[in-house]
């Protein structure tokens, strides 16, 4: 039996950390605040009542505070903010009063901790992540370009960014110096960003020929529309294939399981839930549109799944087979193409979860 314990709890920012201890046998609640150091909290937790059991709320400062208590010898936790159980008639929220909700929801087990990633996968992360600003920074930029265009009555030719639209665009001249030199900005803005998309695209396929992700980043492009930037963003964002029990659990993560408001024997379910991460989710969805196609598997697809385990192979078959079917019937019964997508990207989830944990998939 242990004779002592104390749960601790701290509500982080960029330069003030405070902190509430509640101690296991006297229920004494203990209050301190730091600055933007994590030397004097490790302190502090050493002067209490041991064994210590910390936790916090991920936000902007990382995980640095984590992994420096990690390696001084201190249990933590880090839990998502969004999962932390609220009184819907709480309104005062101020950073002490959080400090100790988090110590007495600890002590209750009433806090589910997030998965923290390593330094390695973090820097993966944090590159695909990088690819993912700057595929919307393009989007802004086209946009604003392609409307200016559109206010001088200059309609782009062709329906899509190619070579063609971007001649196009370099012989374009107007009147006034002042709407040249705006539209230049223009121009020269969507050049940066489609520069910066390709060197981290670069960046990306050579990240993922290296170790650990190497071999399962070569498993999940045997799947139609997952190559190489899909794979390893969802290797990087999803980490701990293992912490999954079921495919059931990473669709529930990635928040395309439906909602749910069930009572006695009515049952009600609604749009899908949209927790968890939504790159991932996003991902899914875009590699999901392949499944209205019939199943094929061209010369791009049959490369990629050359030298790969001939499991693999007949079960990234068996995905396509069963999206496609899957499309099929939702369209007869004539679904929007919206709902349909959604219902496939949470099927290859179920794929992705099987070949990454090389665990059997359910059969429907």
């Amino acid at each position: 039996m242990v004779e002592t314990m104390t749960w601790a709890a701290m509500d982080v920012h960029a330069r003030s950390t405070y902190a509430a201890a509640v101690d296991a046998v006297s229920g004494e609640l203990s209050r301190a605040r730091f600055g933007g150091e994590v030397e004097p909290v490790v302190e502090w937790l050493a002067g209490l009542a041991a064994p210590v059991h910390a936790v916090y709320e991920a936000g902007p400062t990382g995980f640095g505070l984590y992994r420096y208590l990690v390696e001084h010898g201190v249990e933590c936790r880090v839990v998502a903010p969004g999962l932390v159980p609220s009184r819907p008639g709480d309104r005062i929220k101020t950073d002490r009063r959080d400090a100790r909700k988090l110590a007495l929801l600890l002590a209750g087990g009433l806090l589910e901790p997030i998965w923290v990633p390593s330094p390695e996968y973090e820097a993966a992360r944090d590159l695909v992540r990088a690819r993912e600003d700057a595929r919307l920074d393009r989007m802004r930029d086209r946009h604003r370009l392609s409307k200016f265009c559109l206010r001088h009555g200059r309609r782009m030719p062709t329906s899509s960014w190619t070579v063609v639209r971007r001649r196009w665009l370099g012989e374009q001249r107007f009147e006034f110096a002042a709407q040249q030199q705006a539209f230049d900005t223009y121009v020269h803005a969507v050049d940066l960003v489609d520069a910066r998309i390709g060197q981290l695209e670069r960046a990306i396929r050579e990240t993922a020929e290296q170790q650990p992700w190497r071999e399962l980043v070569a498993r999940l492009r045997c799947l139609r529309g997952v190559d190489r930037l899909t794979a390893l963003a969802l290797v990087a964002e999803i980490g701990d294939f293992d912490r999954f029990q079921k495919a059931e659990e990473l669709m529930a993560f990635v928040g395309l399981v439906p909602s749910e408001r069930s009572s006695g024997e009515r049952r009600r379910q609604g749009s899908i839930t949209k927790v968890g991460n939504s790159h991932v989710r996003r991902l899914l969805v875009e590699s999901a549109w392949h499944a209205r196609r019939r199943p094929k598997v061209g010369y791009e697809l049959a490369r990629r799944q050359r030298g790969q385990d001939a499991i693999v192979v007949e079960r990234a078959w068996r995905c396509q087979q069963r999206l496609y079917q899957r499309w099929q019937r939702m369209a007869g019964r004539g679904k929007p193409q919206q709902k349909i997508v959604v219902a496939c990207a949470r099927e290859l989830a179920g794929f992705v979860w099987a070949i990454a944990t090389e665990q059997p998939l359910r059969s429907s």
